[in-house]
């Protein structure tokens, strides 16, 4: 039987370049591969003509399928929905605004035909240098989660059905998809490219969405942040009691032979003032991770898809 490559795309107001993407760029490429091909984008709850581009352009084309949220869930939602309704041997997953370049595509197949099970594309240097948010995003995910993240590496990949069904698996509601891939522990190749400008259109990952983003992979793949506070909290601890025998000492029973002067309610005050900020600091880190075990414990689905805007799906009615 012949061999299937599935493409995730994951869409949200794309009205102005989703049709020069997708017949200018995709579908040309996946045309010249020697496999078939099925494009699965998701619409994560689009507020402009995104669905209606999409339909006037694909028309009927059985090969082509949209599922249509009711509402936003974040793009980490939609690839995972993708994911989960992807069927081919092999997945790709690709932004649909014309950064991520689809004439890499056929190398990322040409190694998985060489036996890669996943292949991840890394931005060059050239175009990583100049992006502030991913440069520290990538600095706070080596320091306190996953060490060995590939500084660079996007979530246009190609990943193995043998993977894509472990990573089906997971259940997890706040999730970074790359950081749950890198989980698995599958080797993985890499091929470096240079990203392009959007076609059309704003980007729509604000700052604010890059750091939520942030936290979520944090908390989803680490315990660093809940643990270095306890460290720290230890160093405190061990240093007040010194600094406080040392006040006592020098201050009250040698008579203050350094003429230090140490006033009693100053120096308790100072240490009272730290340590509650620290504790406050700490329990907000604790808060954080009780909220994802406060959402993970709702059961809620991932996604509600909208069947009335939604086409090509298995289980449509």
């Amino acid at each position: 039987m012949r061999k299937v490559i599935s493409v995730v795309v994951p869409v949200y107001n794309e009205e102005a370049g989703i049709r020069d993407f997708l017949m200018q760029q995709l579908i040309p490429v996946l045309d010249e591969l020697k496999y078939g091909a099925e494009v699965i984008l998701v619409n994560d709850g689009s507020g402009d003509k995104t669905v209606e581009k999409i339909r006037e352009c694909v028309g009927g084309k059985k090969d082509i399928k949209l599922i249509s949220f009711a509402r936003n869930f974040g793009k980490e939602i939609a690839l995972t929905a993708g994911l989960q309704h992807a069927k081919g041997d092999a997945v790709i997953m690709i932004d649909a605004d014309g950064q991520h370049p689809v004439e890499m595509i056929p190398k990322m197949v040409e190694k998985w035909e060489n036996g890669a099970q996943i292949v991840t594309a890394v931005r060059d240097e050239n175009t990583t240098k100049h992006k502030m948010g991913s440069r520290i995003y990538y600095a706070m995910m080596r320091m306190f989660g996953n060490k060995n993240i590939v500084v660079g590496a996007m979530d246009f990949r190609l990943v193995d059905r043998d993977v894509m069904d472990e990573f089906n698996k997971m259940t997890e509601r706040n999730r970074l998809t790359r950081g749950l891939i890198d989980w698995l522990g599958v080797p993985q190749e890499y091929i470096k490219v240079h990203t392009k400008n959007r076609m059309n259109g704003k980007p729509t990952y604000s700052a604010k969405r890059l750091m939520a983003l942030t936290v979520d992979g944090l908390v989803s793949s680490s315990r660093t942040p809940l643990l270095i506070f306890g460290y720290i909290g230890l160093f405190i601890t061990v240093v007040s009691l010194i600094l406080g025998l040392f006040i006592l000492i020098q201050q009250y029973i040698m008579g203050d032979p350094l003429g230090l002067d140490w006033s009693g309610a100053v120096a308790m005050s100072v240490f009272v003032s730290f340590l509650v900020g620290l504790v406050l600091i700490s329990q907000a880190i604790t808060a954080i991770y009780i909220s994802q075990i406060h959402v993970e414990a709702k059961g809620r689905p991932l996604y509600v898809v909208d069947k009335r805007k939604s086409f090509g799906l298995d289980d449509e009615r």
